[in-house]
């Protein structure tokens, strides 16, 4: 059974928290023991209503605030698939939070109230959404019972929002009206809305492709760890030299011609082994031990890939950045450590191209800094050369992460538009 990871995203008070809640009410996701303590606090505040949102605002700020702060996951599945949610926060100060949630995700969900219409949120999230390369992207059109289920109104959001996305690079685009209060549309279709013929949402979740997203062309292996049983009781594990990782692109099976980079030595596989055994093929994103037919000198860090197909060797970047730091700016000069795949080395920014407002996709060239949330292309100068592609074929080998040298914390996010 695959797994579908998606982000949610939209305004305060658009229904976030409700509709993942009614996905995991009506799903039956939940125990009993979380129903009865969410209907215990909707009749402490006065509500007429259980309110489903409760079980997602995990945090008490949270809950007292009635909003969402941090990146809550959430697990729930179906006979047809398993689902990792990511709800992520709307508000703009926490910009950061949501580029770490729909990092990863395969689909992001953005909310847009009935009644507001798109707002400057709305067009932010969806921006973000297409910077991170989420490959599917669904807008549902919230509170449609506020609207008296209008199709003139759905129709009118869908229009402003499909002039708006041409800008954007959204290869699939859903439109969805529901009432996450009431369930409409939401895990079963709607009777309150003929007019409308496509699918549940719950049904597009379940049913939308994702098998072909991932790069399957571009065999990509960063080496993580190096096996060697010093202790094996087993005889024929003396000699066992493995190099474990997580496949991040192409299919690997046995006998497969494959190279080790940097040294260039070609090689072929012996064989792939899992937690469970062997296996005849290994594609994105398993985890699996590779053994070779000749001994190489491999260590973390090094990347196996196809000799007529290898990434980019890089140690000068191009880069977008979301900047994650409170306590410093990002500017030209400034010097951080970079974790890329396993292999980790350090950058320095050699300049500030522009800052770029998620608002309007202006473009700001007289910026001298990047501060916490705001996101600008620059360019990094690294001291050991990366195996890299860029984000748009490969957001596993095109993504890195930048960290503070004195703090070890993570400052920021950064997405590879160009190796030189």
């Amino acid at each position: 059974m695959d797994i579908l990871r998606f982000a949610t995203a939209g305004s305060v008070d658009d229904g976030k928290s409700t509709l993942i809640g009614r996905l995991l009410f009506d799903s039956k996701a939940i125990f009993e023991d979380q129903l009865e303590a969410v209907e215990r606090t909707s009749r402490d505040r006065g509500t007429e209503y259980t309110d489903l949102s409760l079980l997602t605002d995990g945090l008490r700020a949270e809950r007292e605030q009635g909003i969402t702060i941090d990146v809550a996951y959430r697990y729930f599945a179906t006979p047809k698939r398993k689902f990792i949610i990511a709800d992520t926060p709307g508000h703009i100060q926490y910009t950061r939070n949501m580029v770490t949630g729909a990092s990863t995700a395969d689909l992001a969900i953005v909310l847009i109230d009935a009644r507001k219409g798109v707002l400057e949120q709305s067009r932010r999230h969806a921006f973000l959404t297409t910077l991170l390369r989420v490959p599917h992207l669904v807008l549902a059109v919230n509170k449609m019972d506020l609207v008296d289920y209008s199709q003139e109104r759905f129709e009118e959001i869908r229009e402003e929002f499909t002039s708006f996305a041409a800008k954007l690079n959204a290869p699939d685009l859903t439109f969805i009206p529901i009432s996450a209060l009431h369930g409409d549309n939401v895990v079963s279709r709607s009777e309150s809305m003929p007019w409308y013929n496509g699918s549940s949402l719950l049904h597009h979740l379940e049913h939308v492709h994702i098998a072909s997203d991932r790069n399957l062309v571009d065999v990509r292996f960063p080496v993580q760890y190096v096996i060697r049983p010093q202790r094996a009781t087993d005889p024929a594990l003396h000699d066992y030299r493995g190099y474990a990782g997580q496949v991040a692109g192409g299919v690997l099976k046995p006998g497969d011609e494959v190279m080790h980079l940097p040294s260039g030595l070609i090689t072929r596989i012996a064989s792939i082994d899992t937690f469970d055994g062997p296996v005849d093929e290994a594609f994105a994103p398993m985890s699996v031990t590779l053994r070779l037919e000749d001994d190489i000198d491999i260590s973390r860090g090094d990347m196996i890939c196809r000799p007529n197909n290898q990434p980019h060797v890089a140690q000068e970047l191009e880069a977008m950045i979301c900047w994650m730091s409170d306590v410093t700016k990002l500017g030209p000069r400034t010097k951080l450590t970079i974790k890329h795949t396993t292999r980790t080395a350090r950058a320095l920014v050699r300049d500030l191209h522009y800052r770029l407002d998620v608002n309007t996709l202006h473009r700001d060239e007289s910026a001298q800094s990047l501060g916490l949330n705001e996101i600008g292309r620059v360019s990094l100068r690294i001291t050991q050369p990366l195996f890299v592609d860029d984000y748009a074929r490969n957001r596993l080998t095109g993504g890195f992460i930048l960290v503070d040298e004195s703090t070890s914390n993570t400052v920021g996010a950064g997405m590879i538009v160009e190796a030189k």
